[in-house]
């Protein structure tokens, strides 16, 4: 497997990618130009793809992260988490990730060595402008969870 960049300049060519990972082209717009995005390939193609911001010194963020729909649940969400963790290590102390608070998520999360953090109450109410569900779970507050580099 092999990580590789996405150049500023494609960035937007994957939005139909990410926006299976977070429902807002609004919301990708805030932080996609402003952070890395980078893809997991496998035999050359792409299995996942996710984007990481820098929100200050030495603490970096999970903002969006995909598996290809027909490659999920083979283990490449969870091979990008512990490469993006390798590759920001050496630049920082945290790496957050935010998601809802639905069970199978938080346990996914957890098992790649994160430990909650921190909830901001009302942010899928307030941040998105129709009610946003996973797993059958209407979304109301983030749940912030950390991760040691």
């Amino acid at each position: 497997m092999e990580l590789i960049e996405i150049p500023e300049s494609e960035k937007t060519k994957h939005l139909d990618l990410l926006l299976v990972g977070d429902e807002s082209a609004d919301m990708i717009e805030r932080y996609l130009h402003r952070g890395d995005l980078l893809a997991l390939l496998d035999g050359g193609s792409m299995r996942a793809l996710c984007a990481v911001t820098q929100e200050e010194p030495g603490t970096f963020e999970i903002k969006n992260i995909v598996t290809v729909p027909e490659h999920q649940r083979k283990g490449y969400g969870r091979r990008l988490v512990e490469i993006v963790a390798e590759r920001y290590r050496d630049r920082g102390g945290w790496l957050l990730v935010g998601t809802g608070d639905v069970p199978g998520i938080l346990r996914f999360y957890e098992g790649c060595g994160f430990e909650r953090s921190h909830v901001m109450e009302n942010f899928f109410v307030d941040n998105y402008d129709h009610p946003m569900y996973e797993d059958g779970h209407k979304l109301v507050d983030m749940v912030y969870l950390r991760r040691r580099l």
